[in-house]
């Protein structure tokens, strides 16, 4: 089922904006419907996004709960960023 969705401008506004929409091959009606839509996938993918990273952090505190938890100092966290970097930058030069 669609809905309707309705909303006011002033006069200015609307004309200048039906001109633009017009001079695109579209209609002011299709240039809403389309930001709506384009709207709504951001919102869907905020949700996903929301989603998959509650499943990781939940994931994470599951491997902790159950022992399967590593844990590494800061020093050791920076040397192991720091050796990745190097890796990566020596293929760049390659």
């Amino acid at each position: 089922m669609d809905t309707r969705i309705q909303f006011r401008v002033d006069e200015e506004t609307k004309r200048l904006a039906q001109t633009m929409a017009e001079s695109q091959g579209r209609t002011l009606s299709d240039a809403c419907r389309e930001l709506t839509e384009e709207l709504a996938e951001q919102q869907r993918k905020i949700i996903t996004h929301d989603q998959w990273l509650t499943e990781e952090i939940n994931a994470a505190f599951s491997k902790l709960e159950s022992g399967q938890s590593k844990f590494i100092s800061h020093e050791e966290a920076n040397l192991d960023m720091e050796a990745r970097k190097m890796k990566i930058r020596n293929k760049a030069k390659k």
